[in-house]
């Protein structure tokens, strides 16, 4: 994890929060999160200065707003169960047009998708912001297992090469004239995610024993320390701490 390692998320960038520490953002990002998760749902003004805050760190980035919206279509899922909570939901009822629907479940799914749509707002700024292995040693900063860590690293590191394979076998199959329209193609199909997964496997052993071979000891090597000034905490800790504020006014009135 040494060496650079983009990923599609990722937008290379100059910004002030481009250069503060992963561990910093990661802190941040929750404690954001957790404010956001804790606003009640009936306090609709909370959740317009949550979308200020968040709009203005995403500004801050300098990220092209055309190159983050693109990837809220990870929000898909939880716009598709907020639609349907109104149907589902039992209590009072209110008549929007020719449908009659569920109060406390059009105010469920309000909260779901407003909870959602920031949570999502906030996790891609710093995905955007953030290499994907600077987010591990963030992790690694803030002193996650350090198993877990180097799973998640490793993950990070071959997720695109195991995809690419995985590429590759579906282009040498159509090249052969398979198709994937019917029951009959999914015996192909299984078989092609065995042989990845085999694949997968023996590189995995292979890798790890080269690791072994250089005198790795179930710990890896900190290339890049991660630190932060106290000014850094300050301009990342701004954010989290009006969302805080918010929450409390919100909870006061």
């Amino acid at each position: 994890m040494g060496a650079g390692h983009g990923h599609h998320l990722h937008f290379h960038g100059h910004s002030r929060v481009h250069h503060l520490p992963a561990h910093v953002k990661l802190v941040t990002l929750l404690t954001f999160v957790v404010a956001v998760v804790l606003t009640p749902r009936t306090a609709y003004w909370a959740y317009g200065v949550h979308l200020l805050l968040v709009l203005v760190a995403q500004r801050a980035s300098r990220v092209p707003f055309g190159y983050f919206a693109k990837r809220m279509v990870v929000e898909t899922p939880f716009v598709v169960f907020a639609l349907l909570v109104p149907f589902v939901a039992t209590g009072p009822t209110v008549s929007v047009g020719p449908l009659d629907l569920s109060r406390p479940g059009l105010e469920s799914a309000w909260a779901l998708l407003a909870k959602g749509t920031l949570g999502v707002m906030a996790s891609l700024v710093v995905a955007t912001t953030t290499e994907p292995r600077h987010v591990v040693a963030g992790l690694e900063k803030l002193r996650l297992p350090n198993l877990l860590v180097q799973i998640m690293g490793f993950m990070v590191r071959y997720l695109e090469v195991v995809t690419g394979e995985l590429a590759r076998m579906r282009i040498a199959r159509e090249s052969r004239g398979f198709r994937a329209r019917s029951f009959r193609a999914w015996p192909s199909l299984a078989s092609t995610a065995g042989a990845l997964f085999i694949r997968s496997y023996e590189r995995g052993e292979r890798v790890h024993l080269a690791m072994l071979a250089r005198g790795y000891q179930g710990q890896l090597p900190v290339t890049h320390p991660l630190t932060a000034t106290p000014a850094q905490w300050r301009v990342a800790g701004a954010i989290p701490g009006i969302a805080v504020l918010t929450l409390l006014a919100a909870v006061a009135l």
